[in-house]
């Protein structure tokens, strides 16, 4: 009888033991953190700045900042807490890359679909602060539904591709086209009815 090559799968571990391993100062966090997250945390990196060797130093920095920052911070969703320092280190690697030349990116595709509600006049005096502006945008968002929730989180937030986001809703490409369109309306009314000039 012929003995058949079996792989063990390995399950990935809770995040809350995850999180208990980075307060601990255990470097078992980072690996773990690796197995877990790595394919999803890349390709938020890659949809930002298009290039495998930055998403690389990009997953890095993302784990040294997760274990520099917990403690003190203790995050009850770690998926969207490693999300946002991979999105905010991927976001710093591109405006440096972009310093440098062109990058073909998802970013610059999906930050082009907003540059309407993101173009600035000058007149910074008559402007809301920032602050204002992302908790008007924050309160929209909450107030979708959650698949529109999803599409917009995914398309901005994330920069997923517009294929991405339909293959993980089971949509076609033109829904989503079409609801990203509705989203975007729906958001110049909002800000227009708080006195953001579109």
């Amino acid at each position: 009888m012929e003995l058949q090559n079996k792989q063990t799968v390995r399950i990935p571990m809770d995040d809350d033991k995850i999180v208990a391993l980075y307060w601990e100062r255990n470097e078992k966090a980072i690996e773990e953190t690796d197995i877990k997250y790595k394919k999803y945390l890349f390709s938020i990196a890659y949809n930002v700045v298009h290039d495998r060797l930055d998403c690389e130093e990009c997953l890095n920095d993302t784990y040294i900042g997760a274990w520099n920052a917990m403690p003190p911070s203790k995050p009850n969703m770690l998926k969207a807490f490693l999300t946002t320092i991979t999105r905010r280190i991927a976001i710093k690697r591109y405006h440096s890359n972009l310093k440098q030349s062109v990058i073909p990116s998802e970013m610059t595709v999906s930050l082009s679909e907003l540059e309407i509600f993101l173009a600035d006049d000058g007149d910074v005096d008559s402007e809301f602060d920032s602050e204002r502006l992302g908790r008007v945008i924050s309160d929209f968002v909450r107030s979708l539904s959650e698949r529109r929730q999803f599409i917009f989180m995914s398309r901005y937030y994330v920069a997923d591709p517009i294929d991405t986001i339909a293959s993980d809703l089971s949509l076609s490409r033109s829904m989503v086209n079409k609801e990203l369109a509705a989203i975007r309306s729906a958001l110049k009314e909002k800000l227009e009815s708080e006195g953001y000039s579109i």
